[in-house]
Parts: C-alpha cells; structure tokens; sequence
C-alpha cells in the first residue's frame, strides 16, 4: 500500500484499490488530489498486473466536488495545462481497463459527474449524490451534459440539474446511476467482490473490450466537454456564482432574484 497526502493506493491481488483521502474537507478536489488520482489511474493503465480500479473515499464523504476556494477562481481549458481538473478528466474518460466507483457517502458535484465515465458503481445504502452546479451559478462539467442524458434520460438529467435536488441511493439505482446499493459496512466487499471476479479475466481482453464500450462514445464526450466549458467560463466568477460562494460561506440561502439576466 502507499499513501499519498491525499489518495491512498492499495493492491489486492489484480485489483487496485483508490482512495480519496481528504476526510477532513469531506475528500473535496484540490489540484493535489485531481493530479494524484490521475497519476495513480496513469500508473494503473500501464502496470501489467492491474486488471481493475475501484475507486472510493475515506470517512463519510465520497467526495464534496470541488473544493470551492478554487472555484471561485476562473478555470481556463488549456490542452497542455498540466495540473488539475482537465488533466484529471481526460485520464478518467479514457481510462483504458474497468473502473469502479464505490460511492460510500455524499457525492456532489464531480463526485456525481464522474460516475457516468465508471463502468460499474456501487452505492452504499446511507449514499447521498447531487449535482449543485445551477444552485452554484454555473454549469455542469465532465461531459454529464452527454453521459447523463444517455444513462438515466433526458427528463431525469434535466430535473437533477435545474432542481439540484439530492438523490438518495436507492434513487440513483432507479435511474441507473448506480447498479445496486448495498448496506454501507458490505460497501467495499462487494466492491471487491465485484472486481476480483472480473479480475480473473485476461487483461488483453478487458481492454479490448473497454476500447469498444468507449470508441462509440469517447468523441461525443469530448465534444460535450468542449461545449460545457466554453459556458462554465462565462458564468465562473460572475455575479451569480460569487453570490452563491458567499452564501456558502455566509451558511445562508443564496439570493438570484435580484441578479440581471
């Protein structure tokens, strides 16, 4: 096992185990946790005995979403932006072997978009997952404008993303989400379970077959992308956002009403 500040990696036997590890912050992304987990998903993609990646966090939280002091700063696409988000999603969307998300608390935000790119996820029974992303005076990001339209419908997307309501597991398995939820302590065993098995398999053969599951799809995520963060840039940092970071802060409902257009 090695241990970052902030991910845990854990080998058992051809499964790699990840774990998000800022339970303080409720295991929100930072640039150093975007660049370790895709450092860690690089590593896995290249090394000969992982077969699979489930992917977790420590504590309560699966993980808060981004962390919101970065936020409110402006993000910029930059191809050969080293660090942070874009890295880190372009390394998740083509992930080349099967990763699996056990989401064993509150997903928010990315921890909600990134679920579409995982082939299978679990959720613990005590799950709760929500995309705040017009609550926070922006868009939604990581191609979820693409993903969740195709895995749980358009009408489905479009209430999770204008209401930012909260879904509790059993809601996200509904919609398709989520595969199965489970009790929250059998989480990880099934998880692991889960893995091990498909871990059997011949490695050649798993990417083999991700490589198809994702080429009928990989461009129109991309393009979904490029869409989501021409919007996102315009709307970062503008008045609705910095009113939504301020009632954050402020532990009080936001207030848009009195926003222009």
């Amino acid at each position: 096992m090695s241990t970052h500040d902030v991910l845990t990696v854990e080998d058992q036997g051809r499964v790699r185990v990840l774990t998000l590890d800022r339970p303080d912050a409720l295991n929100a992304f930072n640039d150093d946790l975007y660049d370790a987990v895709r450092e860690a998903l690089e590593e896995s993609a290249e090394h000969s005995d992982v077969a699979v990646v489930v992917l977790t966090g420590s504590g309560r939280a699966f993980t808060a979403g981004q962390d919101l002091d970065e936020l409110a700063e402006p993000r910029s696409h930059d191809d050969d932006q080293p660090h942070g988000f874009y890295p880190f999603i372009e390394t998740v969307e083509a992930f080349p072997k099967p990763l699996i998300a056990a989401v064993n608390g509150i997903a928010v935000g990315i921890g909600l978009t990134v679920l579409p790119h995982c082939d299978i996820v679990l959720v613990a029974d005590g799950a709760r997952l929500r995309a705040p992303f017009v609550s926070l005076g922006v868009t939604a990001e990581a191609g979820s404008t693409e993903l969740l339209p195709a895995a749980i419908g358009w009408q489905a997307t479009a209430q999770l993303l204008y209401t930012a309501e909260w879904l509790d597991s059993g809601q996200a398995v509904e919609l398709g989400l989520a595969l199965r939820a489970t009790p929250d302590d059998r989480l990880m065993d099934e998880a692991l379970r889960l893995a091990t098995k498909i871990a059997t398999m011949p490695i050649p053969s798993l990417v083999g077959t991700k490589k198809l599951l994702l080429d009928a799809r990989l461009a129109a995520v991309r393009e979904a992308r490029r869409r989501e963060d021409r919007t996102f840039g315009l709307l970062v940092g503008g008045p609705a956002n910095q009113e939504a970071i301020a009632a954050f802060r402020e532990r009080r409902d936001p207030d848009f009403t009195q926003l222009g257009p």
